[in-house]
């Protein structure tokens, strides 16, 4: 009996054990860590896409003042789009949720894919100006024709992502002569 080994006391499976715990609670923290990247990179890909939305619809804006044969439709109650800068004080016309949502603002002509909604604009006719570069070889630059002034616009173009959430909103001024 002097032989005998001692009895086992289960240090082996405490230590396995506590090991599988660990492991699980790394396997845990790496699912949620990836899952999040794959959150961040979904919202990324949206705030994108709405750029890109809003992008194609100032492009489209321009467009349509290129046509502009004369700032007549330009009210400052709106009328299809078009607005007239509001005073200094006042709220601006693109500040107004109810624009946006109510359809007085315009959808742009290219359909862009893969939108929640497809972007729109609105475009403001701010002032007409002279130009400076023609008005010094003039007898009288404040009787300058038609074609020496510029007349100047404000685009706002509203773009969403996939989702609704995800909503860029982007403004540049354009200048125009007006023949």
């Amino acid at each position: 009996m002097f032989g005998r080994p001692k009895t086992q006391t289960g240090v082996a499976l405490f230590i396995s054990l506590v090991m599988l715990l660990v492991l699980t609670i790394i396997g845990i923290s790496s699912v949620q860590t990836t899952s999040l990247e794959v959150r961040m990179t979904r919202n990324e890909h949206d705030s994108i896409l709405a750029f890109q939305a809003a992008e194609s619809a100032l492009r489209d804006a321009e467009a349509v003042i290129e046509t502009l044969a004369s700032t007549a439709d330009f009210t400052d109650a709106g009328n299809n789009g078009f607005y007239n800068v509001a005073d200094l004080g006042v709220e601006q016309a693109w500040q107004d949720d109810d624009i946006w949502a109510n359809g007085n603002s315009r959808e742009t002509e290219t359909e862009i894919e893969n939108v929640a909604a497809q972007p729109r604009y609105i475009i403001e006719y701010v002032a007409s100006v002279l130009r400076e570069a023609n008005a010094y070889q003039l007898d009288d630059p404040y009787a300058a024709s038609g074609g020496d002034r510029v007349e100047i616009f404000r685009i706002t173009a509203r773009g969403t992502g996939g989702t609704v959430n995800s909503q860029v909103t982007l403004q540049s001024n354009y200048g125009r002569i007006l023949d």
